[in-house]
């Protein structure tokens, strides 16, 4: 489904990626198109329905032409963005929005932008406050060539990655609540360790770990302190805890304190090699992620021109 605005220079390609399990996918389209039109803004509209990936959207935009792409999406949604507009050669020329419509919404969490509040999102948008910010960059070899995969927030490994799976899952009107739920389900009953090996700043970490998050921004609290601007990726090594301290480290991640937890290992560097993972899943920004080995995490200091709040809120 395509809607054509207009086609003047500074139009938007806004790419609409419904919320799983909405029993109304359309409705909040409908609601935030009437927003865009009280503002006189000129746009072109695609549905990311089945069939229509977002990464291929993006990446057709950028090739267009557009110079401002507005995601309405989720992290999962907003990586895919990322990627297609990496591919297309124009990630110098491209200014990317964000309007939250996901489960997590956890990078425009960091902005301090709500899913709750398009309006405020869309005005920011308008202003066009830029800021340049870092892309966490995956490399390994498929087929005997190098293969990128580039993300925003966070590459989770164990258990956090088996919660994305679950995500990935979701098909219901209550899918929000369901997914909560089985991920709390996760982290009391279904603890594992795996035998992980990486290299980091001139040292080998191995060893058996619950599960191991690299973020390039919060990674969902196990990565609290990482700043998506600093050149830096944020790395949490986390061993599997008895029952009654899983619910300590859940306490501890809502406070954003989960690095203080005994059973959390914290690093911080400019690349990780992974050797392997014990058998591990991997997830990346909310989407199941099946690289091969050795994998190489770095980061990608000031590579995309994000639309930032004018105002961005202190973050707890």
């Amino acid at each position: 489904m395509i809607e054509t605005i207009n086609k003047n220079k500074r139009r938007w390609g806004i790419i609409y990626s419904p919320k799983i399990g909405s029993a109304f996918p359309m409705r909040r389209w409908k609601e935030i198109r009437e927003y865009l039109a009280e503002k006189h803004v000129e746009y072109d509209f695609v549905c990311a329905q089945a069939g229509e990936p977002v990464e291929r959207l993006a990446y057709s935009y950028a090739v267009d032409g557009h110079d401002t792409i507005v995601l309405i999406g989720g992290d999962g949604a907003l990586q895919d963005a990322i990627n297609g507009i990496v591919a297309s050669g124009k990630l110098g020329d491209v200014l990317l929005g964000i309007i939250p419509n996901g489960i997590a919404n956890d990078y425009a969490k960091y902005w301090g932008l709500s899913d709750r509040d398009y309006k405020t999102a869309v005005d920011y948008i308008i202003a066009r406050r830029v800021r340049k910010v870092d892309l966490g960059c995956c490399k390994y070899c498929e087929e005997g060539k190098e293969v990128k995969r580039y993300f925003l927030n966070v590459l989770n490994i164990g258990l956090s990655a088996n919660i994305v799976g679950l995500a990935n899952k979701k098909n219901t009107i209550f899918a929000k609540i369901v997914y909560k739920v089985r991920a709390l389900m996760y982290l009391l009953f279904r603890r594992q360790n795996f035998n992980m090996k990486f290299r980091l700043n001139n040292h080998v970490v191995d060893k058996k770990f619950m599960m191991v998050c690299i973020g390039n921004s919060t990674g969902y609290g196990m990565t609290p302190s990482a700043v998506p601007y600093n050149g830096w990726i944020d790395v949490s090594a986390m061993k599997m805890s008895p029952f009654m301290g899983i619910l300590k480290g859940l306490r501890m991640v809502w406070k954003r304190k989960i690095l203080n937890f005994r059973l959390v290992e914290p690093y911080r560097t400019t690349e990780v090699e992974i050797e392997s993972v014990g058998g591990a899943l991997l997830g990346i920004d909310g989407r199941p992620f099946t690289p091969s080995f050795p994998l190489l995490v770095t980061v990608e200091p000031e590579k995309l021109n994000l639309i930032i709040p004018t105002k961005i809120k202190k973050r707890s």
